[in-house]
């Protein structure tokens, strides 16, 4: 299972490493609302929270499904600028459909809003791939995200619910927001990692003036490799996609706060770009997911590998998960039963609903190489 970016033709200075002060502080935000995801982090997301002014964390709870189980698409610039200020200004520019579909994507748990025709291929590059109906203009696709939202909980239903309605406010007020966490914490961690960000964009750069393409990426991770006919550039995820660089580039962006988790943009529209974690001082390779796949006899169905990694990014419910995999809800239930008997998941009803959720304790128990994999 892998995450392809076709390169065919793409010239060496169209493959971009450069540091993000907004995607830094998207991995920041995803490590307050998922400090489990960072135990490394976890002092430091204490301390934060607890200085947090009421109203500035009543609004990040308020938006958190642009961070938590994914990233907003928007949040991780392809075009990273020296401020995070400039940065905020790309965003601004980006046009209402774009910016309301990549937020539903995460709000919603889903990227099918439509609920009728087939779905485009994953196989297929995303040059190729037709855009589904947009919400803010299409009825059913309006209902299906709205559909989606509530199963997400009424905090999400109520975001998705003002994002569709005035769009225009909702873009304002998470401006503002990070714009907020800037001056309560965001400007002073800047500080302390920019040196590390610095110190780890001129390896990749050296390595890509002098070494090439396929140097550079062994240099980002053991999941990041070139295609053997160097005419793609293979991401190791728990996914089977693809997507194509030609005529805009890829921009690979490191992250301390990010760690371990490996995030790459890859939907239609937009420019690739992957986010990877900077190796710690002593840093370990990933194992590959056959690797952990043969090692634990109990996860090796690689559709429960699957279903894990959708529950690393927060409760879903079974109907969501069939949705998501385009799986019988039947066959997502018989997989669900056996995760739960591994002790992997737990179960909890919300009214009509019931959310299966990851356990993150006994996961970790299972092996550091496991957890990695998933949370990649």
């Amino acid at each position: 299972m892998t995450l392809r970016i076709d390169i065919i033709g793409l010239q060496s200075e169209r493959l971009r490493f450069a540091a993000s002060p907004l995607a830094e502080l998207t991995a920041m935000l995803h490590v307050l609302a998922e400090p489990g995801h960072h135990p490394q982090l976890a002092g430091w997301a204490g301390d934060v929270w607890a200085g947090l002014r009421p109203e500035l964390a009543e609004r990040l709870r308020e938006a958190e499904f642009l961070w938590r189980s994914s990233q907003a698409d928007f949040l991780i610039p392809a075009r990273p600028r020296q401020t995070l200020a400039e940065e905020l200004d790309d965003v601004d520019r980006i046009d209402d459909e774009t910016y309301v579909t990549a937020a539903l994507v995460t709000t919603c748990g889903s990227n099918r809003f439509h609920s009728a025709g087939p779905s485009p291929s994953s196989s297929s590059p995303s040059s190729s791939r037709p855009s589904p109906p947009s919400p803010l203009t299409d009825a059913r696709a309006r209902e299906r995200a709205l559909d989606l939202a509530q199963t997400r909980g009424g905090r999400q239903e109520a975001f998705a619910e003002r994002l569709l309605a005035d769009p225009a406010a909702v873009r304002a007020r998470v401006r503002q927001t990070l714009e907020q966490c800037a001056e309560a914490f965001f400007d002073a961690a800047w500080a302390g990692v920019a040196v590390q960000l610095a110190t780890d964009l001129r390896l990749k750069n050296d390595l890509l003036r002098h070494q090439g393409i396929g140097a550079a990426l062994a240099s980002v991770s053991g999941a990041v490799t070139l295609a053997p006919d160097g005419d793609c550039i293979v991401v190791d995820k728990l996914q089977d996609k693809s997507t194509a660089a030609h005529g805009t580039g890829v921009t690979f962006i490191p992250s301390v706060f990010g760690r371990p988790h490996l995030v790459a943009v890859h939907a239609p529209g937009w420019q690739p770009v992957v986010q990877y974690p900077v190796a710690e001082p002593s840093p370990s390779e990933p194992v590959p997911l056959e690797t952990v796949s043969l090692r634990l006899e109990a996860l090796a169905h690689p559709v429960r590998l699957r279903l894990l990694r959708t529950l690393a990014r927060g409760p879903h419910t079974t109907g969501e998960l069939a949705h998501t995999w385009e799986l019988s809800a039947p066959e997502v239930s018989r997989h669900l039963a056996v995760l739960r008997r591994a002790g992997l998941l737990t179960a909890r009803r919300h009214g009509r609903y019931v959310r299966y959720t990851l356990n993150l304790p006994d996961l970790t128990a299972l092996g550091t190489d496991l957890l990695a994999a998933v949370l990649r």
